[in-house]
């Protein structure tokens, strides 16, 4: 049997590689996936120059009084455009991209996407540079803390930003596989029920893209507001605008148990709503806040993807 199933397997992996050489090599590339695919081969992408800087624009005369006062400009750095450039060169790995895209449409339906990319080993993220981050802190680079946690952490990239400022890093996550990838990079995992339970309390406690993704968002305030060091403990929270809410169960989106409603249509109307609304009425005071692209690797169809961030630094009020 194991045997009958072997030959199988490979038949078909011959007959795929005929068939790829067929498409490849035929006059006109006529199906879309196999279009989709030469154009990412044969066209180079260049770093986005003018168009990435409207990323990070923002008009400080439709933020909030308060929220303008502690505006922080970011630009496009030497450590962004480096990670847009890994992602553009991972992109054009054409048989790595198949076998993800393969492999993505067999689990869909029954694994998340984020422990589909932990399995993988593709979509690492990226908020903010080391730069970025240290101005957002205003820390220097030899600035040391003892603890940060880091909720939701991924695969780690972003946790190796700001860990590296930390004696101790703790990290929580979901997925299986993410955890696999944090547990190699030798972070301190905790669970996501017991990590405010633990009687730590955290110099930092990082809130990446996740507060519109978990169920009980006002609840992970509070149980966040407790945990942080009194008086020099920091959130760093960043959010995708406009704010749209919905939690990952398998492979499906459902609303959240908890519903954070967030007013206004501009990036910088749903700032200052937010610092004044939401984080104000959760005992946090806004330090600072920036406009950042949260990018992801690409794939077979873009380079990489972009999505609108806000990264606010809250200090907890008495």
């Amino acid at each position: 049997m194991r045997t009958l199933l072997f030959l199988a397997w490979l038949l078909f992996y011959v007959y795929f590689l005929l068939a790829m050489r067929r498409m490849w090599t035929g006059k006109y590339v006529r199906s879309p996936l196999a279009r989709s695919l030469f154009v990412n081969m044969v066209t180079e992408t260049d770093t986005p120059g003018h168009e990435a800087q409207q990323w990070y624009h923002c008009c400080p005369e439709l933020l909030g009084e308060r929220v303008r006062s502690v505006f922080v400009q970011s630009h496009l750095d030497a450590e962004t455009q480096a990670f847009l450039h890994r992602s553009e060169e991972k992109s054009s790995w054409l048989f790595t991209q198949l076998y993800h895209s393969l492999f993505s449409t067999i689990l869909s339906p029954v694994v998340s996407r984020t422990s589909i990319n932990g399995f993988l080993g593709r979509g690492s993220m990226f908020v903010f540079s080391n730069e970025q981050f240290r101005r957002l802190l205003q820390i220097g680079p030899e600035w040391k803390g003892r603890r940060m946690l880091d909720l939701g952490a991924g695969d780690g990239g972003v946790t190796e930003v700001m860990g590296c400022h930390f004696n101790e890093v703790y990290a929580t996550e979901v997925s299986t596989p993410m955890k696999w990838h944090l547990q190699r990079k030798s972070y301190s995992l905790l669970g996501i029920d017991e990590w405010h339970r633990t009687g730590f309390q955290y110099d930092l406690i990082s809130c990446l893209n996740l507060l519109d993704r978990c169920d009980e968002p006002l609840q992970l305030l509070q149980d966040i507001k407790k945990s942080l060091v009194p008086e020099t403990g920091r959130l760093v929270l960043a959010a995708v605008l406009p704010f749209q809410p919905y939690v990952e169960t398998g492979g499906s989106w459902v609303r959240p148990k908890e519903h954070i409603k967030v007013e206004g249509k501009t990036w910088e109307e749903q700032v200052t709503h937010m610092s004044a609304d939401v984080f104000l009425k959760m005992g946090f005071e806004l330090e600072a806040v920036t406009r950042l692209p949260y990018l992801c690797e690409g794939d077979m169809y873009k380079d990489y993807y972009m999505l609108d961030d806000a990264v606010f630094v809250l200090k907890p009020r008495e």
